[in-house]
């Protein structure tokens, strides 16, 4: 199994986490990102996700490389991100850290979603009830942190 995808596939947690399995572990942190209802005020209709498959890929390995050398108890990463239409309620991304100790992976998960959001080539077009628009990860979090 890939630990680093994208995929048009609805995501399952349980197949993110079981590309892990490793007996040595004893912890595994998640992080999953899901389509919400509301941004900004706007009621979101759907939101449609774009990548270059290949190169996003080459960034989400990228990432793991970074959270290895940076954490070197971790053992496994597995980052996989959904494209395509999702609903409201929808998995967009899941994540997953593995290590035989529990403190490491907390922060190298939040690490691993900040890192998607600098770097990974995927593109997100928001639809409200009041219009749309297409945005990149790096534009969205540049929008966040300026607020």
């Amino acid at each position: 199994m890939k630990l680093f995808e994208i995929t048009q596939e609805p995501l399952s947690i349980d197949d993110v986490i079981a590309r892990l399995a490793n007996p040595l572990n004893g912890a595994v942190a998640t992080f999953v990102g899901v389509v919400r209802g509301e941004t900004d005020g706007r009621k979101t209709q759907y939101l449609e996700y774009e990548a270059y498959p290949d190169m996003a890929e080459k960034q989400l390995r990228q990432i793991g490389d970074e959270i290895r050398e940076r954490w070197p108890t971790v053992r496994e990463v597995a980052i996989v991100h959904r494209v395509g239409r999702l609903e409201v309620g929808e998995t967009i991304v899941v994540i997953a850290v593995s290590s035989s100790h529990r403190h490491e992976v907390f922060a190298a998960t939040h690490y691993a979603i900040d890192r998607l959001k600098q770097i990974v080539p995927i593109w997100k077009k928001e639809v409200w009830t009041d219009g749309e628009e297409w945005k990149s990860e790096q534009t969205n979090r540049r929008e966040r942190n300026t607020k």
